[in-house]
């Protein structure tokens, strides 16, 4: 039976074998593995990675996707904060904690995902969803911009994790800077939307 014929759930099954497979290999440190080596590593077809993604760029953007998937996964499991702020500075701080879990192997799958790619991934709209959840309706921030916060802080939060990370994946930034680098990006965003008591927080956040 071909691949295209298997049950859905079964093909998921496969695609997380792929992937499990690409994990293993990236933290043997082989960055440069061929679909063959990937195909050999899962116990696969030669034809089946490429069935399932297409080529190894789409492969490295399911590995990204994985790793906002256990953001917020993790997120959703916290316990519930009172203020946007408190929220979005937690869930810096939880995101950090995936990428430290495995930094030379996520430096590679950002330095990967950062590469042109013939079909654009979705890794973006899954990083504004995340700090969609953390800023929830924005509650703490000031009325009279709260809308504007709503539409537009999700993707500038998104925008400013990434460009922190990719200084980090270029080793500008070392592990023990990247939450602090996050947490000021956050913070220098979150600025213009706070009333008095949210500002000074925040102001101590970029003081650190």
């Amino acid at each position: 039976m071909t691949d295209d014929k298997t049950p859905s759930s079964q093909k998921t099954s496969t695609r997380e074998r792929v992937l499990d497979a690409a994990e293993r290999l990236l933290v043997r440190g082989n960055a440069t593995f061929s679909m063959r080596d990937l195909a050999t590593e899962a116990k696969l077809s030669f034809a089946t990675p490429f069935n399932q993604f297409g080529n190894k760029g789409a492969i490295m953007l399911a590995l990204s996707a994985r790793r906002i998937d256990l953001m917020q996964e993790r997120l959703d499991q916290a316990p519930r904060l009172a203020t946007a702020v408190a929220r979005v500075l937690a869930a810096v701080d939880v995101a950090v904690s995936v990428m430290l879990e495995a930094p030379a192997v996520n430096r590679i799958v950002m330095g990967a995902i950062g590469a042109p790619s013939e079909e654009p991934g979705n890794v973006s709209s899954q990083s504004r969803a995340l700090w969609a959840e953390a800023l929830q309706d924005c509650d703490g921030l000031a009325d009279a911009t709260r809308e504007l916060a709503l539409a537009t802080l999700p993707d500038q939060l998104a925008v400013a994790f990434r460009g922190v990370l990719s200084f980090w994946t270029a080793g500008e930034y070392d592990d023990q800077a990247l939450r602090r680098r996050a947490r000021t990006a956050a913070a220098a965003i979150l600025l213009g939307f706070v009333g008095a008591d949210e500002r000074m927080e925040l102001l101590a956040t970029l003081a650190e």
